[in-house]
């Protein structure tokens, strides 16, 4: 049965109409048109569907619209503000920490939930939050480097 919820994305209000068991990755990508938030497994292990729900990072594949009702989502779409990228996207590229850039998306969000939670953590901290978000191809010692970067705990 399909419903209206309400709810924040990226800082503005929306309504869908949609189940309310429908995952909230499909309803950022399909009916928001948000791409940015990636469809990996579908089981919610490999991150790359990761957004922020009320400041907190959730894979979007495994989350039903339901739970999202009346609260506040982040994707990656609201890292961008007018011309100056995000300090994680900054230093993203500075490292040239993207290879395909497929699971990059889910990463910037895990990492600014760390961020807004701990603004300097150490390389333990930064490995430990980033875990469960996999990299196919190899590129996680720059990642690291970039969240550090990021954190102001990097070179410039």
């Amino acid at each position: 049965m399909t419903e209206t919820v309400s709810l924040r994305v990226n800082g503005a209000a929306v309504d869908v109409a949609a189940p309310a068991s429908t995952p909230l990755l499909y309803v950022l990508r399909n009916d928001l048109g948000l791409r940015g938030t990636r469809f990996g497994c579908g089981e919610g292990t490999c991150g790359s569907c990761t957004v922020l729900v009320e400041g907190r990072a959730v894979t979007a594949c495994n989350t039903p619209l339901e739970a999202v009702a009346g609260g506040s989502v982040e994707t990656v779409e609201g890292l961008a503000d007018g011309d100056a990228p995000h300090p994680l996207v900054a230093a993203i590229v500075a490292e040239q920490a993207g290879q395909c850039g497929y699971c990059l998306t889910g990463i910037l969000m895990r990492a600014k939930a760390l961020l807004d939670e701990t603004p300097h953590p150490d390389r333990p901290q930064i490995a430990a939050a980033l875990d469960g978000n996999l990299c196919r191809c190899g590129a996680h010692d720059r990642i690291i480097r970039a969240v550090e970067r990021a954190a102001g705990g990097g070179e410039p």
